[in-house]
């Protein structure tokens, strides 16, 4: 039936009473939780209790809201039951993937902690995936309740869902125009030097309640004129709709280049599966937006119609594409998590793409699209169950994935990134690292074993994940390679037996020092040092230049950077390679005030060269 027929709120008095002492609740409970955190209480300080708490604290009371007035209370009762134990699950099982690690302090002291460590709170990426999981299936809860169907016709599942998209975005905004007002009360009571509501602003115990209640007042508020929000809704696919035939435009022109261009640009973006999917989702959205509930389309715009059928087609080469583009990351490369993740969305991608275009192949209004969108909604719920649970885990997949092609000799130990393990593959990627070691120390000495543990070693010294950028340290003999010598003079051995990947913010020493294959043009240099050596080094690829020397004690480090003057990259490339390199004065002495050294600088100049 349309969305016209579809009945009004059953909201009463009394269902509004409920929910905003439902918000409340909320509220006091979130404030309750937070006071833990703050204090490292319990239950704070149990993660595998304190994760699941705060996903059912966070989402199980704006189902209730939501539901209240919809369904029956036997089945209301049932399926908050039901959404509590999937998120306290999820909870769990996100809490133990790092209960191998101590918990964050809350005001750690400088190198006092270093290494991973874990939080009490749900991982950001649960978070989002809980909402999105939880919003379809009780899109699909709803819809069946008042259907009184196990899978409600179409038209209850588009307007139900729509609904709800609606009510939650204008109470975001409601939420966030109530602190706009609470703040510009607090800025007319400051002006006369009364600083109560703004000090009363900055307390916890105040400012989560507050923001609960006025989400529920929200809720409660949008869902008492359903007919205002399917009009808005109604306006925003209206104006949606009309942005199908210049993105088929778009698209078609792409995928008609794809012949002349050939495919290596598009893999040689390293994002193309991204951008691909992307677009795809883009499709689903538009299209739905045109067809919206189905029915003869007579009153949708002939345009917008050849468009939408169309669209219908083009989502499949493009998943096609997608699919071929990940299959060769994943056979030169292994899976990463972010890999299993994109995955997981090509497969939701897949069968919008092969509904879209059986129905694009059918006569009348694409009648099929309604079971296509209701089956992939189910798809979904369970590939966001599968990725948060052991069963299809991005770190534990790519974890067991990158040690094997380790150990079969796929990917060298050099270029092997032990600090990820450590790092970003949860307790699965510590423990491999573990294992790792052990079976390195059971190795018979020799050039594999000593540098499998030394890479190992170097990882466990990394304080952060930040250090991390470059772990890789480069043996000597590939080092060298690396470097181009300019003029007579050697490179000192000192600069080639330093691990340049283990410095802090390695990521400030150019590429050459860290990776093999890159570029440098290195000159030994006489700078004035207290006598000791050192070597300018040009970044093959963009020209930045940077000074390396040895302190009194031997050890090399970085002097400094080099800014040139502005000239053409080709100049500048052609000068070292002739070897016209030499140190001169400073154009500007340093200052001294009262033994107190200041250096003039220059204004700034770019660090590279001209590109021409």
């Amino acid at each position: 039936m349309p969305a016209s027929d579809l009945p009004d709120s059953p909201a009463t008095a009394q269902v509004g009473r409920s929910r905003l002492l439902l918000g409340l609740s909320q509220g006091l409970c979130l404030y309750l939780l937070y006071r833990a955190v703050k204090e490292q209480a319990w239950p704070a300080d149990t993660p595998l209790l304190f994760a699941p708490l705060i996903l059912v604290a966070l989402y199980l009371p704006q189902v209730a809201i939501s539901a209240l007035g919809h369904m029956e209370r036997r089945a209301l009762l049932a399926w908050l039951g039901a959404a509590a134990l999937v998120l306290a699950a999820l909870g769990c099982y996100d809490a133990w993937r790092g209960a191998d690690l101590p918990l964050t302090p809350l005001t750690p002291t400088r190198g006092a902690h270093a290494g991973p460590r874990r939080s009490p709170m749900p991982s950001a990426l649960l978070l989002f995936q809980a909402a999105a999981g939880l919003f379809i299936a009780h899109s699909l809860v709803l819809a069946a309740a008042r259907d009184r169907r196990r899978i409600a016709a179409y038209p209850t599942h588009f307007d139900l869902a729509w609904k709800l998209g609606v009510q939650l975005a204008f109470s975001a905004m409601f939420t966030g125009v109530t602190w706009l007002v609470l703040l510009l009360g607090a800025q007319l009571f400051d002006l006369v030097k009364l600083d109560f509501l703004s000090r009363l602003m900055r307390e916890e115990w105040f400012a989560i309640p507050v923001s609960a209640f006025a989400f529920a007042c929200a809720m409660h508020l949008t869902d008492v004129r359903p007919a205002i929000v399917r009009g808005i809704r109604g306006l925003l696919l209206v104006l949606l709709s009309w942005l199908l035939p210049v993105a088929v435009l778009l698209v078609g022109g792409f995928l008609l280049a794809l012949p002349v261009t050939g495919l290596e640009p598009l893999w040689g973006t390293r994002r193309a599966a991204s951008v691909l999917l992307c677009a795809s989702a883009v499709f689903v959205v538009l299209i739905n937006a045109a067809w919206q509930q189905g029915g003869d389309g007579h009153d949708v715009a002939r345009v917008v119609r050849l468009a939408t059928r169309i669209a219908a087609v083009l989502p499949a080469p493009l998943v096609l594409l997608a699919v071929h583009a990940l299959f060769l990351r994943v056979r030169e490369h292994g899976w990463t998590g972010d890999r299993v993740a994109a995955a997981a969305c090509m497969l939701v991608a897949a069968c919008y793409a092969a509904g879209y275009f059986r129905a694009a192949l059918r006569p009348g209004w694409l009648p099929a699209l309604g079971w296509v969108n209701v089956a992939t909604a189910f798809v979904v719920v369970g590939l966001l169950l599968a990725l948060n649970s052991p069963l299809l885990d991005p770190a534990r997949v790519a974890v067991a994935s990158q040690v094997a092609r380790l150990h079969a000799g796929k990917t060298p130990v050099d270029r092997f990134d032990f600090a990820w393990l450590r790092f970003d593959g949860a307790r699965f990627g510590r423990a491999a690292l573990d294992r790792l070691e052990r079976e390195a120390g059971s190795k018979p000495a020799g050039p594999d074993a000593a540098r499998l543990r030394a890479r190992i070693a170097a990882a466990r010294k990394l304080a952060s994940r930040w250090d991390a950028r470059a772990p890789v340290p480069l043996p000597a003999p590939d080092l060298l390679a690396n470097l181009r010598v300019r003029g007579a003079q050697a490179l000192p051995a000192g600069l080639l037996d330093t691990d340049w990947a283990s410095k802090p913010s390695a990521y400030l020493y150019p590429a050459c020092l860290r990776a093999a294959g890159r570029q440098c043009d290195a000159v030994v240099l006489d700078l004035g040092n207290g006598g000791r050596p050192a070597v300018l080094l040009v970044d093959g690829d963009d020209a930045r230049a940077v000074v390396l020397g040895a302190d009194a004690q031997g050890r090399w480090d970085l002097l400094g950077t080099v800014a040139f003057d502005p000239a053409p990259c080709a100049d500048l490339l052609a000068g070292l390679a002739a070897g016209q390199v030499r140190s001169v004065a400073p154009v500007l002495q340093d200052i001294e005030v009262g033994g107190i050294r200041g250096r003039v600088a220059r204004p700034p100049l770019q660090q590279g060269c001209r590109r021409q």
